[in-house]
């Protein structure tokens, strides 16, 4: 019965050999070098058996009948033993007057005449007397055989060393095939990197065949996309800037308008676009600049329960009718924080909950806990939450799931993504899950 510790050793070789292209490869010419053998020795024992054998017979059968000459009539136990001493052969008498063996127990190693038949129906002479068995006159029958005392341990000497040449020859196969595919690892990890949008160390180029190439198009498509976002950046950067000026006076001109019951209420809708207008704009400048990563940030020891308290407090003032369960573990650590970009991310996950939660039993709660070294950060709504297939969409830029695409949610679809790029800055792992009911969002600060 196989044993838990054998069970997963071989799900792991069973793993690895489906999922690995170098084990595949290597057992694909082991497997080919050891038929193309077994077909060279079989093909080629065909071939020269016969003519062997035939050639073969007459000098073996001369050669038993000046043995069996030489033990004598009646057999001589001491010639015998002599001959056995002297030849690597065994000798086996048996008769009226005399039965003897040379080595008692190793009769299963004489020859039989079958040896000279196998596979060779044109040699089964029926009425031929065995090649290795002679009959003297006086009614003895002498059986000769190679003695396998001398040479036993030979063809196990053999096979070890036939083994330990294969083993030997795989790891080199292993060793070349692995050099072989090593751009595949050089492609992988640069598309992962590339996936992550770090363009600045191409896949290097090893060698001038077809995964050289390869790998020189994937480099070619990388520059081609890094030119592509780079482009929209500089646009989303220009945009920005050229409209923060007209809106600024847009917004001044319509704060001078007379506030008369006529045109009261078309001066708060327009002020009001104008300053979601303003929101957008300085979210979009923000996440090009968080776009740098830790270049962009301002770090300084933080207590993050009295920031999270402090961003708190200042939401439920805002918000009329607004309320957050807050909770905060004790003893937690300082750490070294952007405050700035930590209120901005504290601010965005309460205003996505408290605009989901309009409609359920329990308010957002905002959670603080150790993890580690860290800090967990968890902000949970008690709403609807948001169909499974949008949970990876939902930090993607401009992007809001069906069920948020009414004008009363507000919002543009950047809040969690700029979320993302402040934890990314900060090093913080960023996750999203439907917490039935209600959506989660957890970010795991590390101690930097």
């Amino acid at each position: 019965m196989p044993t838990p510790d054998s069970t997963r050793w071989h799900w792991r070789a069973r793993h690895a050999l489906a999922h690995s292209l170098r084990l595949r490869l290597v057992a694909l010419f082991l497997l080919l070098a050891l038929a193309m053998t077994a077909v060279f020795l079989v093909g080629m024992q065909k071939a020269l058996s016969i003519g062997w054998r035939e050639a073969a017979r007459p000098l073996v059968s001369d050669y038993v009948d000046r043995l069996a000459a030489e033990i004598g009539t009646p057999p001589s136990v001491e010639r015998a033993e002599a001959m056995v001493l002297r030849l690597p052969i065994s000798v086996r008498i048996s008769g009226p007057q005399v039965n003897w063996q040379s080595s008692p127990g190793t009769a299963d190693g004489l020859w039989r005449n079958h040896a000279w038949r196998h596979g060779d129906d044109s040699l089964d002479i029926e009425h031929e007397p065995p090649l290795l068995q002679r009959t003297t006159a006086d009614g003895h029958q002498i059986q000769l055989g190679l003695s396998v005392l001398n040479w036993q341990n030979h063809p196990r000497h053999i096979g070890w060393a036939t083994l330990a040449a294969l083993l030997v020859f795989t790891a080199f196969a292993y060793a070349y095939v692995r050099r072989l595919l090593r751009p595949l690892d050089d492609i992988r990890g640069g598309a992962g990197r590339f996936g992550r949008g770090d363009f600045a160390q191409p896949i290097p180029i090893r060698r001038d065949d077809e995964l050289g190439q390869l790998a020189s198009d994937v480099n070619a498509m990388a520059d081609g996309i890094h030119q592509m976002l780079e482009a929209k950046r500089a646009l989303l950067l220009a945009i920005s800037h050229e409209l923060r000026s007209p809106l600024t006076r847009a917004r001044l001109n319509t704060e001078l308008l007379p506030e008369t019951p006529e045109v009261h209420p078309q001066r708060e809708a327009l002020l009001r676009d104008l300053a979601e207008m303003r929101d957008l704009v300085t979210d979009l400048l923000e996440s090009e600049r968080l776009g740098q990563g830790h270049a962009a940030l301002h770090l300084e020891l933080t207590d993050l329960g009295a920031l999270a308290q402090e961003v708190v407090a200042q939401q439920v003032a805002g918000q009329a009718g607004s309320r957050v369960q807050l909770d905060i573990a004790p003893g937690l650590p300082e750490l070294r924080l952007d405050r700035t970009r930590m209120r901005l991310l504290l601010r965005n996950l309460l205003d996505n909950a408290q605009r989901h939660s309009a409609t359920a039993d329990q308010p957002p709660r905002l959670q603080l806990r150790a993890e580690g070294q860290g800090i967990a950060l968890c902000v949970r709504d008690y709403g609807p939450g948001v169909d499974e297939a949008a949970l990876p969409h939902l930090t993607e830029p401009f992007y809001r799931p069906d069920a948020a695409r009414e004008r009363a949610t507000g919002g543009v679809g950047l809040g969690l993504y700029l979320c993302k790029l402040v934890a990314q800055a900060h090093g913080a792992h960023f996750s999203l899950r439907n917490a039935q009911p209600g959506l989660e969002v957890q970010v795991v600060l590390p101690a930097l």
